[in-house]
């Protein structure tokens, strides 16, 4: 079976009825985790940035306090784990703020943990990552906002 375009498919659901697409939602949420997820995210959380990045955070907090520190093997798979979590909640906002926040968030959760960052190569390499993915995603916001998060750059 091939897929529809986003464009047929987002004309064939401008003709159904109120009820129907309510079911197809229900439905679609039913196959997936992530389209839960993503459902919840745009009916209860989009409205609010702030509480939504503070809960992020607070899993990415958790996440770094179960991490395994015995081996640096075990580091950077458990940061790769928490990068997946950021990257999905990232696309699940859309917005450049938030993937903003929650990868100096990274950064800086990163740098206060007992990692020796320097010592490995692997791990250099995921921080100097997301110091781009930073700089990137701070290059589409407004000017205002860019020179608040600079700064906050630079401290790392």
């Amino acid at each position: 079976m091939k897929a529809a375009t986003i464009n047929e498919l987002k004309q064939e659901l401008t003709n159904c009825t109120l009820p129907q697409l309510t079911d197809l939602c229900l439905r679609l949420a039913r196959f997936k985790k992530e389209n839960k997820e993503l459902l919840t995210y745009l009916l209860f959380e989009a409205d609010d940035t702030v509480a939504y990045i503070q809960s992020v955070k607070k899993e990415m907090d958790e996440q770094f306090e179960t991490m395994n520190k015995s081996n640096a093997y075990f580091i950077k798979k458990s940061l790769r784990k928490i990068l997946r979590i950021i990257n999905k909640y990232t696309r699940y906002s859309g917005l450049a703020t938030v993937e903003t926040e929650l990868l100096i968030y990274f950064c800086i959760a990163m740098k206060q943990t007992d990692i020796a960052i320097s010592s490995n190569q692997v791990l250099a390499n995921i921080y100097q990552n997301q110091l781009k993915r930073i700089h990137k995603a701070v290059t589409s916001l407004h000017e205002d906002l860019q020179y608040d998060y600079l700064r906050e750059i630079a401290k790392l």
